[in-house]
């Protein structure tokens, strides 16, 4: 499975990888980025975390050659303690949001283009499927997730819908449930740049992977295990995300920003992989 790692020089760029280092790597997906890390320095080594098993064994088939120098965890980066196990780290980095092998894959439920089960977990550790979310909430809390984690200015409407039409029968699949949004919305909304169902999934994916909790108490994890010189990479897809990134780096003492702004992919990188329009790269330095 394919997976294409954005903004992959910048982002091991701005570690400032040295030879013998240890790093962090908080999301490891199909590898491309400990790959970068290992190619840049003799000795160096990497800490690969992530919380799907499936992404495990992707990289550790797409890195068998390095596999003296990867440790591989299957483990939510909030659990980065138990990979650490106390040592010291020179870099970490974190690339956020959905693995481009998770979106493809049907079954996993992240993507409305086939009807799958409304799953959209990234991991067993998930205490709840996007099924139960849509079906079980009752319409004022939906509403305010949809909101809140989507930034959609239809939630309302879109949450009143889904209710009512669990009312006749649960809504069991991806294609079911972009159909009832699609229905919720005005017809504008319906024929826009994006499809009208994808900042509502967007909001069912956090809140079931407790995507903003975990990364908060990451970064903190991950700034406390730095090396002084240390160095962290982050990239985000969405404004929350960012927020959270800009916010930490900004009101940590022990970490001074290395990007004045967020750097974002080049016209030649989105051109070949879209997913990455909407990256956005903060680095920081622990003092």
């Amino acid at each position: 499975m394919k997976h294409v790692s954005v903004l992959l020089a910048e982002t091991v760029e701005f570690l400032n990888v040295r030879p013998g280092g240890v790093y962090l790597d908080a999301t490891l997906g199909g590898g491309g980025h400990t790959r970068k890390i290992l190619e840049t320095a003799a000795d160096c080594s990497v800490i690969a975390l992530d919380r799907d098993p499936q992404a495990i064994e992707i990289a550790k088939e797409n890195l068998k050659e390095y596999e003296n120098r990867v440790s591989f965890f299957n483990l939510n980066f909030r659990q980065m303690d138990e990979a650490l196990a106390g040592r010291k780290i020179n870099g970490a980095l974190f690339d956020l949001g959905v693995s481009s092998f998770q979106l493809d894959d049907e079954k996993r439920g992240f993507s409305f283009r086939a009807a799958a089960p409304l799953d959209m977990r990234m991991g067993k550790d998930a205490k709840y499927d996007a099924g139960e979310l849509v079906n079980e909430l009752p319409q004022e809390d939906l509403e305010n997730l949809i909101r809140s984690f989507g930034e959609e200015n239809f939630a309302g409407r879109i949450a009143r819908v889904i209710v009512e039409t669990r009312k006749q029968k649960r809504i069991e699949t991806t294609i079911e449930l972009a159909e009832t949004i699609s229905k919720a919305v005005p017809s504008f909304y319906r024929h826009g740049k994006i499809h009208p169902a994808t900042r509502t999934f967007q909001a069912l994916r956090i809140a079931v992977n407790d995507e903003l909790g975990a990364l908060k108490e990451g970064l903190n994890k991950a700034a406390e295990a730095l090396v002084l010189g240390g160095r962290m990479s982050v990239i985000s897809f969405h404004s929350m995300e960012d927020r959270i990134v800009k916010e930490f780096f900004r009101g940590e003492a022990k970490l001074q920003p290395v990007t004045k702004k967020p750097v974002i992919p080049g016209d030649s990188e989105t051109a070949e992989n879209r997913r990455s329009r909407s990256a956005k790269l903060r680095a920081a330095e622990k003092v």
